[in-house]
């Protein structure tokens, strides 16, 4: 015989969700209906958990990880939903269950899609999935100047959102490298400050800066040539402060790129936690370049541009529930490389918002005609990023935005020999030593 769910146990912190509009009872509720437009129409961001037996439902936006296991008890199978791999293993093991436990056993929603559970147990439900959100593609006309005041537009109008949440005497930090992504989420900040009659002084640019590091000069150089640089803030650090174990319980995950972004994130939020004791806010430029397609595909080898211009939300999602290639455990793309910003933040009691995540951002990039606009040609893609953002800003600040080559966050705040040296270990080693930690 079946064994009915007995208990569902929501550890997700509600108040880290960031919806507007309605009240997350209410998300809750639309979540619990299982309707995919309803849930899309869910305004922001959130990690919800509901019940309608004989189901659990589970919905989460890009920005948020969300984790479930599924325990077997005396008293029937119970369910615990959190954000974190530690937590699960932590509240199995106050109820006398730590022999269940291993991290690949935990499971990640992947985000846009409604997660539906029967509540059965045993043997173990297998889930469902159904998507909510579905950008339309390739609506946009070529046309760089519309696309551009598109795109930094609907970035604008999450911006102002996010702005009008936040109490008019709390500061605003931005971690800031001078690159396209923050840098456009900044002037955005900046201008609809000024627009909603904010005080700017309430803004920083905090820049993470390490021996040998190019950012800081980028970044000053980005501002003075606005005559902005009064808002720099540098942040400096040391690469022998770096440690990689922490990194990995930490992010708890072991894809070498992400550990070592989650590595920057560390240091800067560190750096500003000790120079602002009550800073709280932060906003950042993450999910730019999964947006806009600007990663450099010939260091994947399974990538080519046409699997990266034909795919819908490759890099955001990965190749997508259902593939051979999706993880379970980790799901894929941004959904899973999320809790490099989140975790880092979370352990630091940082309020990070993600603008560039959010759905109405991305469907806008999804629209954009990349196949027309590029031919098929890789460098045309690479350029395209740039150009988007700087017609785009010109367009809605009157600004000429100064746009520099790519540099990931890692290889810009510190010498990347340096970070070599302190993160030389293969992405097997991470696994090995993230494993290790529930040995």
């Amino acid at each position: 015989m079946l064994d009915i769910i007995s208990r569902v146990y929501d550890r997700l912190d509600p108040a880290r969700n960031l919806i507007h509009a309605i009240s997350t009872e209410q998300a809750r509720a639309r979540v619990a209906g299982g309707d995919p437009a309803s849930v899309d129409a869910i305004d922001g961001s959130f990690a919800i958990v509901a019940c309608d037996p004989p189901f659990v439902r589970m919905a989460r936006t890009i920005d948020r990880p969300m984790r479930y296991f599924l325990a077997k008890a005396e008293s029937g199978p119970e369910l615990v939903v959190s954000d974190r791999i530690d937590d699960i293993a932590d509240w199995l093991g106050s109820r006398g269950m730590a022999d269940q436990f291993h991290p690949s056993y935990t499971r990640m929603v992947p985000a846009h899609h409604i997660l539906s559970l029967h509540l059965v147990g045993c043997p173990d439900p297998e889930p469902t999935f159904e998507r909510f959100f579905t950008p339309e593609r390739d609506s946009l006309p070529a046309d760089l100047d519309e696309i551009g005041r598109c795109y930094m537009g609907a970035l604008a109008g999450e911006i102002e959102r996010v702005l009008r949440t936040i109490p008019d005497d709390e500061p605003i930090g931005v971690p800031f490298s001078g690159g396209i992504d923050s840098g456009t989420v900044f002037l955005l900040i900046h201008d609809r400050m000024l627009a909603l009659g904010l005080n700017p002084a309430r803004l920083k640019a905090f820049t993470l800066h390490m021996p040998g590091g190019a950012d800081l000069a980028q970044a000053r150089e980005f501002l003075e040539s606005l005559d902005l640089a009064l808002y720099l803030e540098p942040i400096e650090a040391s690469p022998g402060d770096l440690d990689p174990d922490e990194v990995l319980r930490t992010v708890e995950d072991y894809k070498a790129l992400d550990v070592e972004t989650a590595a920057m994130n560390l240091a800067l939020l560190r750096g500003i936690r000790e120079r602002h004791p009550d800073w709280h806010y932060l906003v950042d430029g993450d999910g730019g370049d999964e947006n806009l397609k600007d990663y450099p595909i010939e260091e994947n080898s399974e990538l080519t541009i046409r699997s990266v211009l034909n795919n819908l939300l490759l890099y955001q999602e990965g190749w997508g529930v259902g593939s051979i290639k999706h993880s379970a455990t980790y799901s894929g793309g941004q959904s899973r490389a999320c809790t490099r910003g989140y975790a880092p933040a979370s352990l630091i009691s940082f309020s990070l918002v993600s603008p560039y995540t959010r759905r109405s951002v991305i469907d806008v990039a999804e629209s954009i005609p990349f196949i027309e606009l590029t031919g098929w040609n890789v460098n045309r893609l690479y350029q395209l990023k740039g150009e988007i953002a700087r017609r785009g800003i010109a367009a809605l600040t009157g600004l000429t935005m100064p746009v520099f080559p790519k540099r990931r966050f890692q290889h810009g705040a510190v010498d990347p020999r340096r970070l070599n040296d302190a993160f030389s270990r293969s992405e097997s080693e991470f696994r090995r030593r993230f494993h290790e930690l529930y040995a």
